[in-house]
């Protein structure tokens, strides 16, 4: 098993225990609704607070429910990542194609002439 796999291999494992291991925990049971967002979690702590706070704006959309909010976060996630592995796709493509022209020049000046 070379290097790289080995990596990518524990990569997948720790990825696999920090969606599996809060849930097998019960790090969330405590809370009414256990895995909301920081945004949440900061309005909460603010209004326990100071529970006169004002906030300085508004959001500029607000979805009509959890499902769409949730919906619009999942397609902003999937644009994100469809981005990055188009870029790391033609980043790899290119330097694979660097080689290939590398290659080919070395093979042509390695081969004798046959003009003379």
């Amino acid at each position: 098993m070379s290097r790289n796999a080995k990596i990518n291999g524990l990569l997948l494992l720790l990825v696999a225990a920090l969606a599996v291991l809060p849930l097998a925990l019960g790090l969330g049971d405590h809370k009414e609704e256990p895995f909301t967002g920081a945004d949440g979690e900061a309005e909460t702590a603010i209004t326990e607070i100071e529970p006169d706070y004002e906030p300085w704006f508004s959001p500029l959309y607000e979805p009509p429910s959890g499902e769409i909010e949730s919906a619009l976060f999942s397609l902003q996630a999937a644009l994100g990542a469809g981005f990055l592995a188009y870029y790391f796709g033609l980043r790899r493509g290119r330097r694979q194609g660097e080689e290939r022209a590398a290659a080919r020049a070395e093979a042509g000046a390695a081969a004798p002439d046959e003009d003379a």
